[in-house]
């Protein structure tokens, strides 16, 4: 029993060596067959409001790490995103993710954010942002990278323009225009 268990790995072992070195040498191409052309991509355009919150007994954005300058400066958020500019309107989603003061010589944010929907037929749904933020120009323009659910194979990019900023409570209302292509 023992020398027919031995063969067998033996058998076993060999043959998916030799499978193995048999494709080794092939192009990376080969491995994917089929290549299907897709017709059926969608253009979503999302109309929403971010809600960075930094102050007050619930902050949804805290910061991590705090240098003595503001460069390298980074916040972790969970921020609300809503339909409306007023905080208690209906949430639609969440931004989850951070961002980090990335630029030394203006106000330039490294953004790495997932847009989680919670609401209607994108509940469920994500999209990821990441891109450069120059929070002081009126429009700022950032690249969708990518997405999951009904954003699977996302691409596109989000305007951000801000609405409203305290200078006492550096809490923030940002206006998000996203336009994404998806299968």
């Amino acid at each position: 029993m023992a020398s027919f268990l031995t063969s067998t790995l033996y058998s076993l072992s060999l043959t998916l060596i030799l499978a193995a070195s048999a494709t080794a040498n092939l192009p990376f191409s080969t491995h994917f067959v089929e290549t299907k052309p897709t017709t059926t991509r969608k253009m979503t355009r999302l109309h929403f409001y971010f809600h960075d919150i930094v102050s007050g007994k619930n902050p949804t954005a805290l910061k991590i790490i705090g240098p003595k300058s503001l460069f390298g400066t980074t916040v972790i958020i969970d921020d609300p995103l809503t339909i409306d500019t007023k905080p208690d309107s209906l949430v639609v989603g969440r931004a989850q993710g951070l961002y980090a003061m990335a630029s030394q010589h203006d106000s330039g944010l490294l953004m790495t954010i997932n847009f989680v929907f919670t609401y209607g037929k994108y509940n469920g749904s994500a999209l990821s942002v990441m891109g450069r933020n120059r929070v002081f120009d009126v429009v700022r323009e950032m690249p969708v990278v990518g997405g999951s659910g009904v954003f699977r194979f996302a691409r596109g990019y989000a305007l951000a323009s801000t609405v409203r900023y305290n200078l006492k409570t550096g809490n923030a209302v940002v206006q998000y225009n996203v336009t994404v292509m998806h299968d």
